[in-house]
């Protein structure tokens, strides 16, 4: 945290070590019109005030959340930049992050324990950290694409039904999966989309998303049908047996929303 009273000034090389960074990075932010020192003094030293120590914060701040250089520039430059907004930002953010952090050193302790003999991780324990790596793992890779398309709220309700889940609930999904996959292959052979067992596909398929989901609607369904073939990843996983399944599947799921006559 940098701080310093009113009228303190700083050389390049003060302040570098007041905030832990190297003087060749305020040189660097200089260049780039991200901080400029208050003054140059006669001696040819960047002068830096309070104003620039206060933003030297903000910017320290974004890059703890991992903002690229570019992005801070236009953010700290912006005229309706409110750093009192921003720091309450920041704050949340960092207090997720310390949510998230404290959660996988409780369980990398456990871990410990365990693997050293002191106790035994119940199974409970072990399910609750299995689902939660699920939800991390699963905003990592599609976090950004599925909140834009569906928005928080949505993702973050599927979410808290993932973590409500029993383990004989969630071995209900996994199988529910596994037969939409069998059945959607199976189908796909057939080539019908139409079909009766690519309905049922469909239709297990929406079983399988009202585990996930508060609320069903079909418009819901179709465009997540549409994502299988948008998304390559996504993609890769229903192809993984027959070219083409996803959006087979898609199709299938298209007809029995009724937003494709079949």
């Amino acid at each position: 945290m940098v701080s310093g009273g009113e009228g303190m000034e700083y050389t390049v090389q003060k302040l570098a070590r007041l905030a832990g960074i190297t003087s060749r990075t305020l040189r660097y932010y200089d260049e780039i019109g991200i901080l400029k020192p208050a003054r140059i003094n006669s001696s040819g030293y960047r002068i830096y005030g309070q104003a620039e120590v206060d933003r030297l914060q903000q910017i320290l701040f974004y890059r703890e959340l991992d903002v690229d250089l570019e992005s801070i520039k236009k953010i700290v430059n912006s005229p309706s930049f409110d750093d009192v907004k921003a720091l309450k930002e920041h704050r949340e953010k960092l207090l997720t992050k310390r949510q998230q952090l404290n959660l996988l050193i409780a369980n990398v302790d456990k871990t410990l324990a365990v693997r050293e003999g002191r106790m035994n991780m119940s199974d409970k324990e072990k399910f609750e950290a299995f689902k939660q790596k699920l939800i991390n793992e699963n905003e990592k890779n599609y976090g950004e694409e599925i909140r834009a398309k569906y928005g928080d709220e949505q993702i973050d309700n599927s979410n808290k039904k993932l973590k409500g889940m029993t383990e004989a609930q969630y071995a209900e999904v996994e199988k529910l999966e596994k037969e939409v996959l069998d059945l959607v292959n199976e189908a796909f052979l057939i080539g019908d989309p139409a079909s009766e067992l690519a309905q049922k596909a469909a239709d297990l398929h929406r079983q399988w998303l009202s585990y996930f989901w508060d609320s069903y609607t079909k418009e819901a369904h179709a465009g997540v049908a549409q994502l299988y073939v948008d998304d390559e990843r996504f993609a890769a996983y229903y192809d993984k047996k027959n070219s083409g399944v996803a959006e087979f599947l898609r199709d299938a799921i298209l007809i029995y929303t009724g937003m494709k006559k079949g």
